[in-house]
């Protein structure tokens, strides 16, 4: 595609004008699209301030900030994005409510226009099958800041014409982002393997094993990542992140390794969906002490360890089912959720026998599916490879 496009973004909320702001920093002009005059009033103030605020950091001259504000329109009517040779979908993420904003999109815009959607977990077949030419349709997952954040999951689904993943992941690097390639499966990379991260973490709260505090320690302080796993949903919402898992263990016709936790839906059903509830895994009042960890660093180890494997295993199954390559799976997770390191490169370094080996003893111990070795970590291991050669 060429370096200077007219970008359309629909959806004015935090993903839209993230997405419409690294449109505009790469030089392009944007048009932002809402139903609602007061949600693009709050996006183009919300734009001001951030770059008010990268002028006195001294990020950015005064007259550049003004330039890149000036590339930025914002519209209620569709057919304002007429001149768009790409345009972006954030909205919410219901199937029917895209489709028909898809169908009005068809009828403004050239039929070579590329239309995207930022869906993160709907599948791009299904959401490009109600187009005229969905050809022409693809993902472009991006993740929560968008400006700052620099994975884009680029997804082309079963229609999308020749060379059309590639234009996009051309044009993400031009943007100044770092894309993968993922294949049109539930979850794609990110929502997929980062599964385990929080659904471990339930099942070993439920058992007894350690509480909350204790397992986000031995994340953070002895994993490296940066927030732990009840941290985290209580961030993104409770509700939010069921949902989330819900969906990809419904796409994955109940298949036990993704399946949903009742601790969870209990949290979830009792309206304590985290900080913007006030109260979740952990409760946010005024005052409140924040839970003390029991720091024992061999309790730490085995937590740590738990996760890790489970991680490892489903980073290595989106490889053998070739929904990325392990180059990609590596570069999504730290790009995208800001993993320490990367999954498959970090399973190298402890050893892929290793993690046979606990994978096997975890299967027979609790003789459930969902702790199943992938076949390529397995064959892997046995040839003495690695991921990368």
């Amino acid at each position: 595609m060429e370096d200077h496009l007219t970008v359309g973004v629909i959806g004015a909320g935090t993903m839209g004008r993230g997405i419409a702001q690294v449109a505009a920093t790469a030089g392009h002009r944007v048009f932002v699209l809402d139903r609602g005059r007061d949600e693009l009033d709050n996006a183009l103030s919300f734009l001001g301030h951030i770059q008010d605020r990268a002028v006195a950091k001294g990020r950015i001259s005064r007259e550049d900030a003004d330039t890149l504000l000036r590339r930025i329109s914002v519209t209620t009517e569709v057919g304002d994005l007429s001149p768009c040779d790409l345009v972006v979908e954030a909205i919410v993420e219901d199937v029917n409510i895209k489709r028909t904003l898809f169908a009005s999109l068809e009828s403004v815009l050239a039929s070579d226009a590329v239309i995207a959607s930022n869906t993160s977990s709907l599948s791009i077949t299904a959401l490009a099958a109600g187009l005229k030419h969905p050809e022409r349709f693809i993902g472009l997952h991006f993740f929560n800041p968008a400006p700052l954040l620099p994975l884009v999951e680029v997804i082309p689904g079963l229609q999308a014409r020749n060379g059309l993943g590639d234009e996009m992941m051309v044009l993400m690097r031009q943007w100044g982002k770092r894309p993968a390639l993922a294949k049109d499966t539930p979850g794609f990379i990110v929502n997929r393997v980062a599964r385990p991260f929080y659904g471990e973490a339930i099942r070993m709260l439920e058992e007894g094993l350690a509480d909350e505090a204790t397992i986000d320690w031995a994340m953070t302080d002895l994993g490296g990542f940066r927030m732990g796993p009840f941290t985290l949903m209580d961030l993104i919402g409770n509700d939010i992140n069921y949902a989330v898992t819900e969906s990809v263990w419904t796409a994955f016709h109940f298949d036990s390794r993704y399946q949903p936790s009742f601790a969870q839906k209990r949290n979830v059903d009792a309206g304590w969906l985290g900080k913007k509830s006030g109260r979740g895994w952990y409760s946010y009042g005024e005052g409140v002490p924040a839970p003390k960890p029991r720091m024992d660093k061999d309790l730490g180890q085995d937590i740590l360890w738990r996760i890790l494997v489970m991680l490892i295993n489903e980073a290595a199954d989106a490889v053998f089912w070739g929904v990325a390559s392990a180059e990609d799976v590596d570069r999504a997770m730290q790009g995208g959720v800001n993993y320490p390191k990367g999954l498959l490169a970090w399973a190298e370094e402890v050893g892929l026998d290793r993690c046979v080996e606990t994978l096997d003893r975890m299967r027979s111990h609790y003789g459930e599916d969902r702790y199943r070795c992938s076949p390529l970590l397995r064959s892997r291991a046995a040839e003495g490879r690695g991921f990368f050669s």
